[in-house]
């Protein structure tokens, strides 16, 4: 049962349920055990990843995962539920351990097979010779390549097939058929059946390493955890295992030293390096009540951390889960692959038996008759068929994340193929996000003036006073205490400051309260409107005494990111509150050519909609906050995050910095992984369409056949890994 902790309300959605699946041997396995699973009571939905060996259900609140595991079991197959805390072993890890399983059963059936050949080659036809390779076949067949034949007795017993009934089939008629040839004094070929087993074993070492390495982006990132943390209690440092921090523990965390757990800087400053996290390898400042992360490494001061978030709920953890979903997602061109697998293996063995009939009646002999079908059998497999897809999607998301690129299903790379329109936020992800100041103009001294302006804002929460305090902080200055401080509408601020009356605000708010501005002054702020500056006046003793000017400068890497944007022949458009003065000025400033000015954040989602009614294809870029509507309403919704936004929902791509060169990353990596995909399918296909009539036609002996297909399994899997290297 699916069980609720005390006082915790029951949840009504259906929660999913992940499985770790051992017995699955090809794509149409998985296809087999997702139909099974989603007949189930209770099951929402069910998607089985073969390449990850692993399955996802969808699940009623209170069903019996017991029932689950039970229908699997009936089928050849075991499922090992997976909890989000317990200690469990990676899929890398699974590789490793298939690897060294196949790497032994390679060696030892090796080891027979060879001298088997070299007996053969010798052309002894005398009943010693064949004895003698008849002891060597045997265990090659029966112990070392018996997970085969077990794999498929157990498809066998519940009326099922998959590519291991291929094998089976075809390695157990030649064994057969030259048992009977012994007494027969004919022609044997138990070379050809060992072969068969030792060059798929051969494909299933390469394959296995293969996907390993594929895999390795969610190990190494849970990997690169600390293992210790030193907790202060009472004013005592104490050294202690890291998954035993709990949330309000105070961490002591070095220079050099990893974060233990996701907290906030309680004392102390320092540089934090958060590339596993961000992909960005500058580190970034921190001081108190900032935010720091697990496994990221203090480069400078001794800081003091309370541990805010631990175990599943840490940003670390958040990452790996997003990677192994989009892992465990299927890209829709798999469900094609999906149906042929499901049907591809019964037809197969029709085809084998119609091959062998055909070619005993036209040619009268068994031999020739039998050789074919079982080419038929051993090239037909569908193997290659079934890793197309996963084994792109896990190199492809996995290389996104060591990226800063979250991909949340597998849908995204093949939608982003399609996208000719990319609308970005402006605040936030063309620019910072946070105003800074630009220009100060006065009749009086400087430094009095922005103490006077600075500490009457001081009182404000307006990124605008936030920009003219750290103004000040950074030339020394000391602010003091406002009184009698007003908010005044339209843009301002009222209040005294060492007994100076002050108002400061928009140029409008000046003309509404009798204060002019000098022509010259005039002309001055128009020409800093017109270069997107925000600007505003300050008074007292009735007259205005200065201009300032802030601005949220664009970042530095983002016109590099628009360029190459519009070298992909995707157009550009910027979507702001500004007034079109503002917002053309930094549209020009960073060469977008579109702009939709003064949308409120709850009209972007009907701006994105105004686009797709024009037929466009569009992605939006927002900060994941108040960008949610469009994200969602975007045909593909890349959510700018850092630390705290990584578990945002609205987006189908996370970026985990706000550098915007990541959006350009994003979109390549996506095209080339669906590149890869295509590319692979393709092959898959056409090498099935094409070997199966020339062993049809007995152009392909067994043993070559085996060999071929073997290594169809690891090109595409090669094919695969190479998106490990992108942007290398």
């Amino acid at each position: 049962m699916i069980e609720t902790p005390a006082g915790v309300e029951t949840p009504t959605e259906p929660v999913a349920v992940s499985f770790e699946v051992d017995g699955m041997t090809c794509a149409s396995c998985a296809v087999r055990i997702e139909r099974v699973l989603g007949k189930q009571a209770g099951v929402e939905s069910a998607v089985v990843n073969y390449a990850g060996a692993e399955a996802v259900v969808q699940l009623d609140p209170g069903s019996n995962v017991g029932t689950l595991t039970a229908a699997i079991e009936k089928l050849g197959y075991h499922l090992t539920e997976i909890t989000p805390d317990e200690a469990r072993e990676t899929p890398t890890h699974r590789y490793e351990r298939e690897f060294l399983f196949q790497r032994r059963n390679l060696a030892w059936a090796a080891a027979f097979t060879i001298p088997l050949i070299l007996i053969m080659l010798l052309g002894d036809d005398g009943n010693g010779a064949k004895v003698a390779m008849w002891v060597l076949a045997t265990p090659v067949v029966f112990v070392f390549g018996w997970q085969f034949h077990r794999n498929a007795l157990l498809r066998l017993r519940s009326f099922g097939t998959s590519m291991d009934t291929l094998v089976s089939m075809g390695t157990l008629a030649a064994y057969g058929y030259s048992v009977w040839a012994v007494f027969a004094r004919e022609k044997v070929f138990f070379e050809t059946a060992a072969l068969i087993i030792t060059f798929i074993l051969l494909g299933r070492f390469f394959e296995a390493r293969a996907k390993g390495s594929a895999s390795q982006a969610i190990s190494r990132l849970l990997e690169l955890g600390a293992k210790e943390a030193r907790i202060l209690r009472n004013g005592v440092e104490t050294r202690v295992p890291a998954d035993t921090v709990r949330p309000g523990d105070l961490m002591v965390v070095n220079p050099g030293e990893k974060v233990p757990t996701d907290g906030r800087i309680n004392a102390g400053r320092s540089s934090f390096n958060e590339s596993l996290l961000t992909g960005e390898s500058l580190p970034v400042d921190k001081g108190p009540d900032d935010i720091v992360y697990g496994a990221t490494v203090n480069h400078q001061g001794r800081v003091i951390v309370e541990a805010t978030a631990v175990g599943s709920d840490t940003a670390l953890a958040q990452i790996a889960r997003m990677v192994e979903a989009a892992q465990a997602s299927k890209a829709p061109a798999q469900r094609l692959a999906d149906r042929v697998s499901s049907v591809f293996v019964p037809i197969v063995i029709l085809v084998a038996v119609g091959t062998g009939l055909v070619w005993l009646a036209v040619s009268g002999e068994v031999e020739t008759a039998w050789r074919n079908a079982v080419a038929v059998l051993i090239i037909a497999c569908p193997c290659a068929l079934g890793l197309a897809t996963p084994t792109a999607i896990m190199a492809g998301s996995g290389r996104g994340a060591e990226l800063g690129i979250l991909f949340k299903t597998a849908e995204v790379f093949e939608r982003t193929r399609t996208v000719d329109t990319i609308a970005f936020d402006k605040t936030g992800t063309i620019t910072s996000g946070r105003m800074t100041l630009d220009a100060l103009e006065t009749t009086v001294d400087s430094d009095r003036f922005l103490t006077l302006v600075a500490s009457l804002e001081s009182a404000s929460g307006h990124p605008v006073a936030r920009a003219l305090t750290l103004a000040a902080e950074e030339k020394g200055l000391e602010l003091t205490t406002p009184s009698e401080v007003e908010e005044l509408p339209g843009g301002g601020i009222r209040g005294t400051v060492d007994q100076t009356g002050l108002i400061v605000g928009s140029t409008a708010l000046m003309a509404s309260a009798d204060l002019e501005l000098a022509p010259e002054v005039r002309a001055r702020v128009s020409e800093m409107e017109s270069k997107g500056r925000t600007v505003f006046a300050a008074a007292w003793n009735g007259a205005v005494r200065g201009i300032v000017a802030v601005v949220d400068a664009p970042r530095p890497e983002v016109r590099a990111a628009i360029r190459e944007l519009a070298e992909m022949d995707i157009d550009l458009v910027m979507v702001t509150g500004d007034n079109p003065v503002t917002a053309n000025a930094v549209a020009e400033e960073v060469g977008i050519q579109r702009v939709l000015d003064q949308v409120r954040p709850a009209e972007k989602a009907a701006a994105v909609e105004a686009l797709q009614q024009k037929g466009e294809i569009v992605a939006f870029v927002g900060d994941g906050v108040n960008d949610a509507p469009a994200l969602t309403q975007a045909d593909l919704g890349l959510a700018v995050g850092s630390g705290t936004d990584i578990a945002i929902e609205a987006g189908d791509v996370v970026l985990l910095s706000g550098d915007p060169k990541l959006v350009v990353t994003a979109v390549h990596l996506a095209r080339r992984t669906h590149r890869t995909i295509s590319q692979n399918l393709f092959w898959a296909f056409f090498y099935n369409a094409a070997a199966i009539p020339l062993a049809a036609l007995g152009q392909l002996d067994p043993s070559v056949a085996a060999l071929a297909m073997a290594f169809s399994s690891v090109s595409v899997v090669a094919n695969s890994v190479r998106l490990k290297r992108f942007g290398r």
